[in-house]
């Protein structure tokens, strides 16, 4: 029993963290007139897209990075906090510095991040695994939209 409650307990930490952390990332760097003016591919989703893509996507990464410390799974664990750290930084760079060239390095790392994730906890907890596996597609999506707005800028 105990052991359920401390599951659930850092299944919380891990949401509120990781929810927490990219509303606010958001809500401090939200596109401006800077990004409004880049131009973008024709395949760029509507503004509207990202929100409930990320929320869902935060929702996942949140679960398996609970399901990791659970499992004290050490590898996993790290490569989740060091996806973690380039997803929040990846806005900031992005939006407030406007430097999409440097973004574009940190959301291709943040991909090969994803992959060693996806690859670390297949054996361990395909759960993990799988719950990875949207959030790659989005961030090669990701990173080939990164890659065309500075291409055309």
């Amino acid at each position: 029993m105990q052991k359920v409650a401390d599951a659930n307990r850092s299944l919380i930490v891990f949401l509120v963290a990781t929810l927490g952390g990219g509303l606010l990332i958001g809500f401090l760097t939200p596109p401006d007139a800077w990004y409004e003016a880049l131009q973008k591919p024709s395949f760029n989703p509507p503004g509207w897209v990202f929100a409930p893509v990320w929320t869902c996507l935060y929702i996942l990464i949140a679960i398996a990075g609970a399901r990791a410390w659970n499992r004290d799974l050490d590898t996993p664990l790290r490569l989740w906090f060091a996806q973690l750290a380039l997803n929040f930084i990846w806005s900031p760079i992005f939006f407030v510095a406007h430097r999409p060239d440097i973004a574009l390095g940190v959301v291709a790392a943040l991909t090969v991040v994803n992959i060693a994730f996806i690859v670390a906890t297949w054996k361990e907890d395909r759960v993990s695994s799988m719950l990875f596996v949207p959030y790659l597609a989005w961030t090669s999506f990701a990173t080939l939209l990164n890659f065309a707005i500075v291409r055309l800028n």
